[in-house]
Formats: structure tokens, C-alpha cells, sequence
């Protein structure tokens, strides 16, 4: 939708197996146990695999700065994420990005660019192995067919995938944003059946709702980066505390708002691209009983008349059914218009608070 969102894909199914990890390279006790020492197996279908992700403190800041130097603007950055599995818990200890590369580069070859960098950070005693990706979004505009092609090939080659999104533009503004998403259960066997027309969904059941899921995330630091951030704290000038009361309001809510009417008009297109099937179907189906009227009163005429009814024919081939369309772009860009709506109740709701807090001030000054 913005910037570049070429679809990535796994290493292969071999990497799901490979949970004898190197250790993590946080202190604590509990991440450094092997994922194929005390890791449970794959959950049954249905249940999640990961319930918790829990990210590094450096991943954060490799992330942060992989956009700082190579995005602008709408511009996307990718790149993989490296760690291993401790029971229900995803530790994510180590990343790397995707190259910047241009289509006149045709030699290059980024499978074999991902194997090089974790060949090398295995020599390096690192965890190397993959278990997912990340990306930045543009005002939480991630919600696409390309990501969702992505994560599919991830999740089926690595169950305990997950995907990154890391919001530059509201990480900017004082609050990390950093979501870990999955696809659910339902949404899987549907991508894996490859049907996405009205009556599959309507089976599986799938609304915008629940085609992804939110994973918790912790951001962990080791006990020696805790006391530096401390020292840094009290050495660090004391900000203007007072910005964070400014009623002032940024062009971020204006930006969401341009978005979101984007994407209603994208779905008012859609529903009007529906509404013309249902048209053409009813329809159809009108003058498919037209003809069997028709052709039931010709053959009473020729039976009163001794003479052989009219052979059968098959409809199918008469009356083609029209191409239903294809809703699963539907349901991403009600799932769009759904993140654009929470990203605008969360902005609205700080704002609601600054206002009524001014006007207690102001009523109790006067």
C-alpha cells in the first residue's frame, strides 16, 4: 500500500525443528535454556504456539535504527528476526535487516543472504535461529495482502512466527510503538485451501476481526543495561515536562483521518463491485426460471401432441454463474479501517484528557 512491501519468505520447514539454541544473550536464568531443552512441543491446532514474545532491548534499538538510516518517509524496512523458543514464550535476541536493493540488482540472491549472515552469527556463539520478521508501517498502514502472504509462508514453515510492526510516526511522538502479530487458526486453513471466495469464508467463519491476532510483548534488558539507563537518567537535563500538557494538536489525527477516508472509499468501491454480482446473479437466476418454465410448457405441448420430449441440457453450460469477487481484500481493508479507528480512538482519548484537565484548571483559577 506504501513504500515497498515485496513479500518475504522462510528459510524453509527445517528451521521449525532446529530449537537447540546457543542461549540467550540476556542474564536472566530463565532465557537461557536451550528451546529443545525445556520447551514444550507444538500446540494443537486451534491454540496459539506463542503466547508471550519477549524482545531484547537491543533488537529494539537495531530496529529503531534500521529505520533512522534507511527509511524515509512511506518507505518500508524489513528484516528478520532471530531467537528461539521457551515453552509458550518467543525470546527474540537478535535481528538483522534486508538489504536495500533495486530491480537492476537481479543477481542478488536474499536467501542466500539470510543463510551468510546466520552461518556467521553462529561462528559468533549468537542465536541464529529464525523465527520471524519485522517491518515499519506508515500511520499503522501494514494491514495488506503482502504482508499477509508473508506471514502465512513464515507461519506454515515456522509455527511460532510472528511478525514485527514497529510505528515510527507514533514512536516519534513519546510512546514505542512495537506490536507482534500472528495469523489465526481459522485464517491458516484458509490460506492453506487457497478458496477465498464469499462462501469459504462465510464457512470458516472469518471476519476482520480474527484474521490476526496481538501477541504480548515484553522488552527485557539485562541487569547491567538497567544500571546504565539509570546513571544516563540522572546525569540527562530535566526536560520541559509541561509539553506534555500542550492542547496542541498535531497533524498525526489529521493524517489518520485522510487514511481512513481513503480506505472507506476503497470499500465503498468494493461494495458496490459486490452489490453488481448479486445484481447479475439474481438476475441470472431469473432467466435460468424463465427457461425451464419455457421449456416445461413446450414439452406438455409436444407430449399432448405423441410426440418424444425435448432432450435434457445442462444449465451450467447455458448459464455461466458470474466470477463472485474476491472478498478477502474486503476483509483486509475493514481490517485497515479497523487499526486506522483504534489509532484515532487512542490519540482522541489523550487529548479528551487534556481538555477536561485544562478546564478543572481554568475553573478552579477563576
Amino acid at each position: 500500500m506504501y513504500g515497498r512491501h515485496a513479500q518475504r519468505l522462510p528459510l524453509g520447514k527445517k528451521m521449525a525443528s532446529r530449537k537447540e539454541g546457543t542461549g540467550s544473550s540476556t542474564t536472566s536464568s530463565s532465557s537461557t535454556v536451550g528451546a529443545g531443552g525445556k520447551g514444550k512441543g507444538k500446540s494443537s491446532s486451534g491454540d496459539s504456539a506463542v503466547k508471550q514474545v519477549q524482545i531484547d532491548g537491543l533488537v529494539v534499538l537495531k530496529i529503531i535504527k534500521h529505520y533512522q538510516e534507511e527509511g524515509q518517509g512511506t518507505e518500508v524496512v524489513q528484516g528478520v528476526l532471530l531467537g528461539l523458543v521457551v515453552e509458550d514464550r518467543l525470546e527474540i535476541t537478535n535481528c538483522f535487516p534486508f538489504p536495500q536493493h533495486t530491480e537492476d540488482d537481479a543477481d542478488f540472491d536474499e536467501v542466500q543472504y539470510q543463510m551468510e549472515m546466520m552461518r556467521s552469527l553462529r561462528h559468533v556463539n549468537i542465536d541464529h535461529l529464525h523465527v520471524g520478521w519485522y517491518q515499519s508501517t506508515y500511520y499503522g498502514s501494514f494491514v495488506t495482502r503482502a504482508l499477509l502472504d508473508s506471514q502465512f509462508s513464515y507461519q506454515h514453515a515456522i509455527e511460532e512466527s510472528v511478525v514485527l510492526i514497529y510505528d515510527p510516526i507514533k514512536t516519534a511522538q513519546g510512546s514505542l510503538s512495537l506490536k507482534a502479530y500472528r495469523l489465526t487458526p481459522k485464517l491458516m486453513e484458509v490460506c492453506k485451501e487457497k478458496d477465498f471466495s464469499p462462501e469459504a469464508l462465510k464457512k470458516a467463519n472469518i471476519t476482520f476481526e480474527y484474521m490476526f491476532e496481538e501477541v504480548p510483548i515484553v522488552i527485557k534488558n539485562s541487569h547491567l543495561i538497567n544500571v546504565l539507563m539509570w546513571e544516563l537518567e540522572k546525569k540527562s537535563a530535566v526536560a520541559d515536562k509541561h509539553e506534555l500538557l500542550s492542547l496542541a494538536s498535531s497533524n498525526h489525527l489529521g493524517k489518520n483521518l485522510q487514511l481512513l477516508m481513503d480506505r472507506v472509499d476503497e470499500m465503498s468501491q468494493d461494495i458496490v463491485k459486490y452489490n453488481t454480482y448479486m445484481r447479475n446473479t439474481s438476475k441470472q437466476q431469473q432467466q435460468k426460471h424463465q427457461y425451464q418454465q419455457r421449456r416445461q410448457q413446450e414439452n406438455m405441448q409436444r407430449q399432448s401432441r405423441g410426440e418424444p420430449p425435448l432432450p435434457e441440457e445442462d444449465l451450467s453450460k447455458l448459464f455461466k454463474p458470474p466470477q463472485p469477487p474476491a472478498r478477502m481484500d474486503s476483509l483486509l481493508i475493514a481490517g485497515q479501517i479497523n487499526t486506522y479507528c483504534q489509532n484515532i480512538k487512542e490519540f482522541t482519548a489523550q487529548n479528551l484528557g487534556k481538555l477536561f484537565m485544562a478546564q478543572a484548571l481554568q475553573e478552579y483559577n477563576n
